[in-house]
């Protein structure tokens, strides 16, 4: 390709690049499968309240956000549900590190619903935590859990670990993508060394 046309082309790419967003970057997980369950599966979220979650042995320093696979336990009574989760250290009931705000899901809600934390949550890699899923108010809600292969924590009922037992669950950091400025900068140095190499 000629340089006359491949610098518009790096700017172009440069300008179509910026901007878009972040990305999930996945530590902990059970499945990556997000596909929505069928209605009448999973437990019941507020009958395994308090204490109901999943343990995790995380491998980053930090968490931003979490994910588990919720089933409306009523999909027709016309309620939705308010739910929220604590990251806890030392056991389900232990210190609160971090809350993720309040999730609302619609009235016959089934699938993933993600938790943002309001800012990463430091964590020790390697050392067990604990995620609590904490229902707020509104209709019953079941959370999918099965015996996944993790073998870095087991799902939790009422403030008991649940042995061979693992919640649905992805967890992990956002990784914010390079802004415009510095995609700016990588193209203009991009068409500085194709000018100098033009003129050499």
């Amino acid at each position: 390709m000629k340089t006359k046309f491949l610098a518009p082309c790096v700017l172009f790419a440069a300008f179509c690049a910026a901007g878009q967003g972040t990305t999930l970057f996945y530590d902990q997980q059970s499945s990556t499968d997000e596909t929505p369950l069928p209605y009448g599966t999973g437990g019941s979220l507020q009958g395994s309240s308090p204490g109901a979650g999943q343990s995790f042995t995380p491998g980053l320093a930090g968490v931003d956000f979490v994910k588990f696979m919720l089933i409306d336990g009523n999909p027709t009574d016309g309620l939705g549900t308010t739910i929220s989760v604590n990251l806890r250290s030392g056991s389900i009931s232990g210190p609160v590190l971090g809350s993720t705000a309040p999730v609302t899901t619609p009235d016959g809600f089934h699938g993933a619903a993600t938790f943002l934390f309001p800012a990463e949550v430091p964590v020790s890699p390697g050392t067990q935590y604990y995620f609590e899923v904490v229902p707020q108010s509104g209709g019953s809600m079941n959370i999918f859990g099965t015996s996944y292969s993790y073998s870095g924590g087991v799902s939790y009922a009422n403030g008991h670990p649940r042995p061979g037992s693992v919640l649905w669950f992805r967890e992990g950091i956002i990784v914010p993508e390079p802004s415009s400025a510095a995609f700016l900068l990588v193209a203009a140095g991009t068409l500085w060394l194709l000018r100098r190499r033009r003129l050499q």
